[in-house]
Parts: C-alpha cells; structure tokens; sequence
C-alpha cells in the first residue's frame, strides 16, 4: 500500500518569503562588494603592472557574474510546488551551484595559461608597482569579511547554493593572499614571483570549482545521503508502534532538504486502514524528528520482501480466491466484504464473517467449521479459514 496524493494536490511545500529576502539581501551586498574590488584590483593592476591582482580581478569578476546567478536560483527556487514540479523548485539551487563551479574551473584555467605565458616573457615585463601591495591587501579584507558574512547567513538558511558562493569569497581571500605575497616578492626583486602567485591563484580557482561542481552532480544523479544520516532516518522509523522491520530505505537530496522512500513491514493480520494509520504515523515521527527531510513515501508490507523466499511468492487474485473459498463454504458463503484474505509466506487465510442465520447456534457453527476443514484439503491456495458469527437469537 502506497501513501498516494489527490489528483492535483502536492506535498506542503509553500514558498519561504523571508529565506529567499535574506538570501537576496546578502547576495545583493556580494555583488556590491564585488563591484568596487574588481574595478580597483584591475585599474590598480593596469597601473602598477601586476598580472596576478588582474588575474584577481578577473576570478572577482567571476563573482559578479555567479552572484547573478545566485539571484535567479534563489528567486526560481524558491517558488512553490506546481504540477509540472510536484517537489518544488529547490532543484535549481543545485544547478546553480553546478554552473558556479563550472565558472569557477574555467576562470581558474585561463588564469593558468595567462601566468605561465607571463613566466615567458619576464625580461620584457615592466617592474610591479608598489600600489598592487596595498591593493592586494585591501582585496583580502574585503573577501574575508564578505566570506564570515556570507557563511553565516547560508549555513542558517542552509543553503547549498549560498555556501557555496560564500567559499567562493573565502577562494578569493586565499587567492589574495597569495597574490599579496607574489607581489611582495617581485618588489622584493623576484620578478617571477607575481606570476608564480597568479599561476598558485589559478590552481585554487580550478580545485574549488570542480569541487562544487562535483557536490552539485552527485545531488542531481540522486546520491543518497551521509549513511549516519540514513542509520538515523532508520531508527526513527523502526521505533513507531507498529512497525516490525525497515529494509529499502532510500534517500536523495535535493536542495537543503531531502526526500525518502522506505518499506516498513507490519502484522499481516491487521486492517489495510490499520497498516496504512502505521505508515503515516512513521511518516509523521520521521518528518518531526528529522527537520532536512522534505517528503517521505512509505510503503506498507506484510512480510520483508526483499527475502527471495518472499519475492518468489505468486498469489492469486482476490477473485480467484473468493471463488475458492465459494467452493468450500457454498450456501454460507457471505459477501465479498464480509472476507479478509491475509498472505503468509506461502499460505493463504482467509477470516470470514458468516451472514446472520436465525437458529445458528455455537454447536452448529463449530459442525460447519469442521466441514469447511474436511473440503480444504488439497485446495491449492487456502490453507486456512476462520469462521466468525453473530450468533442470531
């Protein structure tokens, strides 16, 4: 049995105002930031002759743009289910998270190639300006700061996408002060060094990109999550009342949240309304207990079919078993929904409420229960039935 929705109805999953303004506000004051540094590191680095701060501007320039598709991911993304999406937008975020780390990798490999052409040609290279200094220093501040900001407001709206760019600003931080160094050491009269700083600078600039690039592509092929989080989601489950095992738990992130199927096996012989009451309270505990968790989809089992013993089990249709069971009980045969059919192992019973016969007494039901047993031997699907009366008066 499968939870399923209404037609046209959708998991409760409404569009969070205040955490796309928040996420907004804080992309907003990165572009800012962003701006006034890319266009100082790259006058500053023009003036001065530095090729590893215009290398700088270049990966603060690649902010600008990732900012700007932080903007759109977190406006889409945060748009409610629909019915072309019934699981929401969040998707987006990791997209984005994907094209940041795309940008990323290739900013730093075109800072790669304009270094190591630089390191050819030193000896026609004008001297470095001592102003790059300050300026590499002054990009430093402002990237650390704009990083602990950033950090912090993402990891309480815990966002993928916002952590991501805030690791891009702390890339940036490091990258100046590599940059810092270089140029320390060409004043210094190393003149390799600010290419050599700028050729460090691409380097980070590659790893930190394929790296969010890679996080991002294991959520969108459905990576599973870490397995204590999975051990913990078990347990959960495995405490509500009424719940015999746990075996297929799946798990896939999308977004900061997460989505679950698992098979929960219950007593074979309690109602269908009775299993499925089970399968929603286990859906209830796990959704409260575990916060990240979007949306669970459980399934109700009798038995642990990922047995192959229980796979191989192949019953008939209900049909098929009510003309059976017609077979063996003849004229007491009562209304279809007079009859609860429950599937053990190999073994079909049957609990039967006989209609209300005037005259039926106990000695009488207890005659026509060795009867019907007499007639089950040899049926090929019932093993076993249980005969219940309303004893007339």
């Amino acid at each position: 049995m499968s939870r399923k929705s209404a037609p046209h109805s959708f998991p409760a999953m409404p569009a969070d105002n205040e955490r796309q303004r928040e996420a907004g506000r804080v992309t907003w004051v990165s572009v800012g930031v962003n701006v006034v540094l890319t266009l100082m590191q790259l006058l500053v680095g023009l003036w001065a002759h530095s090729q590893s701060l215009i290398a700088d501007a270049m990966h603060t320039f690649s902010d600008i743009v990732a900012d700007g598709f932080v903007l759109y991911a977190n406006r889409k993304g945060s748009e409610a289910a629909d019915e072309a999406h019934p699981y929401g937008h969040g998707r987006i975020e990791t997209a984005a998270s994907l094209v940041l780390g795309l940008i990323l990798a290739a900013t730093g490999g075109g800072i790669l190639i304009m270094a190591v052409e630089r390191l050819q040609n030193l000896g026609s290279l004008p001297p470095v300006g001592v102003v790059a200094m300050w300026a590499a220093v002054a990009t430093l501040l402002g990237k650390e700061g704009l990083f602990r900001y950033m950090l912090a407001v993402a990891e309480r709206l815990r966002s993928p996408m916002l952590i991501a760019n805030a690791w891009h600003a702390r890339a940036d931080a490091l990258s100046s002060l590599v940059v810092a160094a270089g140029i320390a050491g060409a004043l210094a009269g190393f003149r390799f060094a600010d290419a050599a700083a700028a050729i460090v600078v691409g380097a980070m600039i590659v790893k930190a990109g394929i790296g969010f690039a890679w996080g991002a592509m294991s959520e969108l092929i459905d990576t599973g999550l870490a397995q204590d989080e999975v051990d913990g989601i078990h347990d959960t489950l495995a405490q509500t009342p009424g719940v015999i095992n746990v075996h297929d738990l799946r798990t896939r992130r999308m977004a900061q949240h997460a989505l679950v199927d698992v098979h929960i096996q219950v007593s074979p012989r309690i109602s269908v309304s009775e299993g499925h009451l089970i399968a929603e309270m286990a859906r209830i505990r796990l959704l409260k207990a575990h916060p990240d968790v979007l949306d669970a989809l459980v399934h109700v089992d009798v038995e642990d079919d990922m047995d192959p013993a229980n796979r191989s089990a192949r019953y008939p249709d209900r049909q098929t078993l009510l003309d059976h069971l017609s077979m063996v009980l003849g004229e007491d045969m009562p209304p279809s929904d007079q009859v609860t059919f429950h599937f053990l192992g190999a073994r079909v019973e049957a609990d039967v409420i006989l209609p209300d016969q005037p005259g039926r007494d106990e000695a009488r039901l207890d005659e026509l229960r060795r009867r019907v047993t007499a007639k089950l031997e040899g049926n090929p699907w019932l093993a076993r039935i249980h005969l219940h009366s309303r004893i007339a008066p």
